[in-house]
């Protein structure tokens, strides 16, 4: 499939609602030139692009738990294609042609395309010169401030899309607007310098253009909806990575400051499906039960296999498999029974990952959301932009009580290796199995002075090689093989999926170094 086909898609379920209450509109009723016509289809196809998130979120934790020190593919022996190639991803060496890979990069663009349609209507511009975004005139009657209030809805989406694509790909297409074929088949990769022009600005459009409402005072009807202080949050998160730490302390603080949001008492409560859009979730991709077609599969898809309905209806997949120094670290955490369960026991017990883990009626429509950005990582990026401080400390503090754990003191963190050290295993617990480690990892690169994504992922192996690694089917990697293949220049980024390069006939498409 060309570039110029996936770009051009109209999602299916483009009209379906990722909101608990909304209806369903006839679909054979619309299309792009007929609809838009006033704000209720406008909000209604916006609601669509949220329900595009579910897409790409299903194969995400293959590439930033999985790729990290939190999961493994947890059936070392087994010789299924499936199992290989998840393998492959955790020891970074996946083939260009792996078929999630270029799963998830067709799902993000095909949202992409989605949230481009409803900009284009809102009269929302792009100027890749400049880095800058306008209003033009729309024939919609529809209010200013309803205008820009969708648009920053849409604004945050599209932003959300292409910061996970660049941190996971580089460089990538940058499609700012609908586009025809011909323009299609001419456009190659953008560096990653212009994929971050385009997220900042649109996150900060978006923080100016969405009203200011405190979390309290957000109407029931629009949960789940981007808010100002999501844009503004995500933003931060964005700064952080570029190690523009002032920039980013400027719209964290917003946050803390303004926002209204605060952290749950109980960290069970965050995550709860009676606690849904709690004063701790900013953002969330949202699910609903009940055959919908609208349910999270994430319940089944990360419970034990072969274990019946003893932990969830319907059976797991037993994937996302968490590892053994993840278990190790999280003893004594009031965090672990949520974080992770165990089945069976002696050498027959299966770890599994209990997050999202709720009963469900139908297999694969369970209706716990996955929470994409959290108070409590506004607070922890905080500590990361701020540096070595007792103010860093206190707020790595504020939510280590409900995990029953002391506070850290200048006396205790004494350096900023120390403190480096126990920013990073807050967020690996706080985050864990929130698709954040990975990132975390890659972006420690730059914004920390003694912690590398390279360096963990080596001990990682050498945890876990002697009781998982070395038991592949052969021929089993060796340990300096594992260490050898994560330390490749270019390795941290996935391959530009093959099909992009190949079946274009106008341009060369580059890979991404190592996978040439």
């Amino acid at each position: 499939m060309k570039l110029i086909h996936y770009i051009l898609l109209i999602c299916t379920a483009g009209l379906f609602s990722c909101k608990k209450t909304i209806d369903l509109y006839p679909q054979s009723n619309l299309n792009t030139g007929t609809y838009y016509s006033n704000y209720e289809e406008v909000k209604a196809a916006l609601t669509g692009c949220y329900n595009g998130m579910q897409r790409a979120l299903a194969t995400e934790w293959m590439f930033t738990e999985l790729r990290s020190d939190n999961s493994k593919q947890g059936a070392p022996g087994s010789t299924a294609s499936g199992n290989r190639d998840l393998s492959d991803l955790d020891m970074f060496i996946p083939a260009t042609t792996q078929q999630a890979i270029y799963t998830y990069w067709l799902a993000t663009y095909s949202n992409i395309r989605n949230t481009n349609i409803v900009l284009e209507k809102l009269g929302v511009k792009y100027d890749p010169t400049t880095g800058s975004i306008t209003y033009t005139a729309i024939d919609i009657p529809i209010t200013d401030a309803d205008r820009k209030q969708l648009a920053g809805e849409a604004m945050f989406i599209r932003a959300y899309h292409y910061f996970n694509l660049v941190r996971l790909y580089g460089g990538v297409f940058l499609v700012h607007r609908p586009i025809t074929p011909d323009e299609a088949k001419l456009m190659n990769r953008s560096s990653a310098a212009d994929i971050y022009k385009l997220i900042e600005a649109d996150l900060l459009t978006a923080s100016i253009s969405m009203n200011a409402l405190k979390f309290a005072q957000i109407p029931s009807a629009d949960q789940g909806r981007a808010t100002r202080w999501a844009a503004k949050g995500l933003l931060g998160k964005v700064y952080l990575t570029l190690n523009r730490k002032p920039d980013a302390i400027t719209q964290l603080q917003d946050v803390i400051t303004n926002s209204g949001y605060a952290l749950q008492s109980n960290y069970a409560n965050v995550f709860s499906i009676t606690n849904e859009m709690n004063s701790e979730i900013l953002f969330a991709v949202r699910y609903k039960a009940g055959g919908l077609g609208l349910g999270s599969h994430f319940g089944n898809t990360f419970a034990p296999l072969g274990t019946g309905s003893a932990v969830i209806n319907g059976d797991g997949d037993g994937l996302n498999y968490p590892t053994a120094d993840l278990d190790t670290a999280t003893n004594g955490d009031l965090r672990k029974p949520t974080l992770i369960g165990t089945f069976g026991t002696g050498t027959a017990t299966k770890w599994y990952v209990k997050k999202y883990l709720f009963p469900v009626t139908l297999v694969d429509d369970g209706e716990s959301d996955w929470p994409v950005l959290r108070y409590a990582d506004i607070l922890l990026m905080m500590a990361e932009a701020q540096g070595y401080s007792q103010a860093s400390l206190d707020l790595i503090n504020s939510v280590r009580p409900r995990a029953g754990l002391p506070n850290y003191t200048m006396a205790t963190v004494t350096s900023v290796g120390q403190f480096e050290q126990a920013l990073s295993n807050e967020r690996r617990i706080e985050f864990a199995f929130e698709n954040q480690r990975w990132f975390d990892l890659v972006r420690f690169n730059t914004t920390l002075t003694t912690i590398t994504a390279v360096q963990v992922m080596k001990d990682h192996y050498t945890d876990e090689y002697f009781s998982h690694y070395r038991t592949y089917v052969a021929p089993a990697p060796t340990l300096a093989e594992l260490h050898a293949w994560v330390s490749v220049n270019g390795r941290l980024l996935l391959p530009i999926p093959q099909r992009e390069i190949d079946t274009n006939t106008q341009l060369a498409i580059p890979q991404n170094l190592s996978y040439q």
